[in-house]
Formats: structure tokens, sequence, C-alpha cells
């Protein structure tokens, strides 16, 4: 299972989008809150974003979406689904998501 790292978010391959999850009417995937960048998908039309109760999914429908933030290298998502998701880190007191 390919897992796409990009600072702070992870992508990985997913079977189906849940069916409670509702289409976004945007690509920003996550918005940094120390410096207001955002992960998000460059190409308008190259992809679909689904919100779960707890998870977002990210549907590429072009060959390729490249997914962008003002701090980090593009990197390039190839067609299909994937689980998107903030990075956490274990502190001796509690698990917190990774700030970006």
């Amino acid at each position: 299972m390919p897992l796409y790292r990009h600072g702070d978010l992870l992508a990985a391959d997913a079977d189906e989008i849940p069916g409670n999850a509702r289409l976004l009417n945007h690509l920003v995937l996550a918005e940094g809150e120390l410096t207001g960048h955002s992960h998000r998908i460059a190409e308008r039309t190259a992809a679909n974003l689904y919100q779960s109760a707890q998870d977002l999914y990210l549907r590429v429908t072009e060959d390729r979406a490249t997914l962008i933030h003002q701090e980090h290298g593009p990197i390039s998502l190839p067609r299909g689904l994937y689980r998107v998701w903030r990075q956490r880190e274990y502190a001796p007191r509690e698990i917190r998501i990774v700030r970006d």
C-alpha cells in the first residue's frame, strides 16, 4: 500500500468512501494553524474531496493531481482513492496532531 507524506499530511490508498461521507466544494486537505498555509490540490478539476465523520477521502479523477503547500515541494498523486489524515505525535502526557 503506497503511503504519501506531504509535511504533516499523510495519504494512503483506500478501498471505498464511507456512505456517510459528503462531497466538499473545495480541495483543501488541511490548513496550517501556525502559518495559515494549506495543503491543497492545485488542479481544480483533477480530484474530488469527501468528508466522513472522522476522515477525509480524496478521489483523484485525472491521471495525476498535484498536492501543493507553500513550504513543501509538490507531490504528484496518481489516479485513485486515498484516505487523508494529519500526522500525530506522541508526548508523555498526550497524543497530539503535528503542527505544520
